[in-house]
């Protein structure tokens, strides 16, 4: 999709810093973190939300969790605090399908 923030990371044309990288599966640090460590993983194929969803996507969301369960240890998560969490309706503020990794204390909002 021409105007989605995460396709056009994908495509470069926003400069992110990926933390994994495969064919299918990108992640980085999200610009607005919500915990000291704050991840998005996200496919690299365009689904708006869980409501796109098909059974054809099974491979590529075992595929996001099994990244998540790299990252995990990556940061060295794997006894600590962690949350994985995905947003729908009013709160998915990108259009994107996509996975946090929360590690660590929350920040305080406002």
């Amino acid at each position: 999709m021409n105007d989605c923030l995460f396709c056009k990371i994908i495509r470069k044309e926003i400069p992110s810093k990926p933390v994994f990288e495969s064919g299918t599966i990108i992640a980085f640090p999200d610009i607005n973190p919500a915990a000291e460590i704050h991840l998005l993983i996200i496919p690299k194929k365009h689904i708006g939300g869980m409501k796109d969803l098909t059974l054809n996507d099974g491979k590529m969301l075992a595929e996001i969790y099994q990244v998540a369960n790299k990252l995990v240890s990556q940061y060295n998560l794997d006894d600590k605090l962690y949350r994985l969490v995905v947003n729908g309706g009013l709160a998915q503020h990108v259009p994107h399908i996509h996975l946090h990794l929360l590690g660590g204390k929350l920040k305080k909002t406002a």
